[in-house]
């Protein structure tokens, strides 16, 4: 991806077409992507997403994307469409990019989950060359699409030998909202897992979901990938990327820690989603060198041999944790451990519970504290 083509993607993102006029606060997003990208140099979430959207049509294959509130993003990131003031007509900055590229189709769908992932998933096993993605407005809402994820994203393969590309992000974390609007029940399709049905990814960074994107359809072959996207990060300070991250890099598995002296290191954390920015600031606030956090931004296929990699470069470490929100029954503990036996992990989460998460903001607070002060105090 040469940086002239990303330039001129993100040019379209932030420039008002020809002949629209739009709101105020709509005009001050267009500048706010400009100033992201030509001085910051700091992306954020949502432009890491729409440039990804970008690279793929300027290679000429559509891009299309459904969803209960996908247009404007549940929590107000992605904003693909704009209105016309005087006429109200949806304006997608993305089909301005120029001359040969595909289109880019945004709906927002019907409240049916069901309905809505059975039609995407025809409409990606019959356009295979097409990006397809179904967004739940929050990842709890899946479980309303079962049906389709069980007969047919996990399993149509072995059964019928018909392959699928269909992405579906997942917004996925715990905030205090509650058991409904906090989990998307990572474990659920972790155990759907096998034979190398399907992918599930839960990336950290703008720029690793810009190629984790991008290799969907640059593979030769079509698998189901399943994100857990993430809902406070969209706006975290640290949760950006420079725009050469996204022009030379490539999508990583594992994320190891950057800052770490391998020789000081006595404590190996792995964990995944934005689990790991609470456990960033804990580390940083404690000056705990001792430490290393290690990512694991794709779950299945499990990397493992990637994952062995980081622990033969730590020769001084003693201890092995798994840190997750999730509690002990849920989440990715029992898909890793079961993946990765040989070590010896332990576990810091929320204990065995019969819901995703805590009805009360204060006493999710308070589990999360333990969670994250747990780890450094071990």
């Amino acid at each position: 991806m040469s940086r002239e083509k990303l330039t001129k993607i993100a040019r379209a993102l932030y420039t008002a077409p020809r002949g629209h006029q739009f709101y105020k606060k709509a005009l001050r997003l267009l500048k706010d992507r400009e100033k992201m990208f030509n001085e910051s140099n700091r992306l954020d979430w949502g432009m890491a997403e729409l440039l990804a959207y970008g690279s793929i049509l300027e290679e000429g294959k559509e891009v299309r994307m459904s969803g209960q509130d996908v247009e404007r993003g549940t929590f107000s990131h992605r904003h693909a469409v704009l209105r016309n003031i005087d006429t109200e007509e949806r304006v997608n900055p993305l089909n301005f990019i120029g001359k040969g590229q595909a289109k880019f189709e945004v709906y927002n769908s019907l409240l049916s989950e069901y309905g809505v992932l059975g039609f995407d998933y025809g409409y990606a096993m019959a356009s295979p060359d097409c990006l397809t993605i179904w967004e739940a407005q929050f990842g709890d809402f899946s479980n309303g699409a079962q049906i389709i994820i069980d007969q047919y994203l996990s399993a149509a393969e072995d059964k019928w030998q018909i392959y699928n590309g269909l992405v579906m992000l997942l917004p996925h974390g715990y905030e205090g909202q509650g058991a409904e609007h906090s989990s998307a029940r990572l474990e659920r399709y972790l155990q759907l897992c096998g034979q190398f049905n399907m992918q599930v990814a839960n990336a950290t960074t703008p720029a690793n979901f810009f190629h984790l994107l991008r290799r969907q359809l640059h593979r030769d072959f079509r698998k189901p990938l399943i994100v857990m996207t993430p809902k406070s990060l969209l706006r975290h300070p640290k949760c950006v990327s420079s725009v050469e991250e996204l022009v030379e890099g490539r999508f990583q598995e594992v994320i190891d820690d950057e800052c770490a002296e391998v020789n000081k290191v006595k404590k190996l954390v792995f964990c995944s989603g934005k689990l790991y920015f609470e456990l960033l600031e804990e580390k940083e606030k404690r000056n705990a060198e001792e430490v290393a956090l290690v990512r694991l931004e794709q779950l299945y296929p499990f990397p493992k041999k990637k994952l062995e990699a980081v622990v033969s470069k730590y020769k001084n470490a003693k201890r092995y944790i798994w840190a997750q929100e999730e509690p002990e029954n849920m989440g990715a503990w029992g898909f890793v451990l079961r993946h990765w036996r040989e070590l010896p992990l332990q576990l810091f989460a929320r204990s065995v519970s019969a819901t995703p998460a805590s009805g009360s903001a204060k006493r999710s607070a308070r589990r999360q504290k333990a969670i994250v002060e747990g780890v450094f105090e071990l």
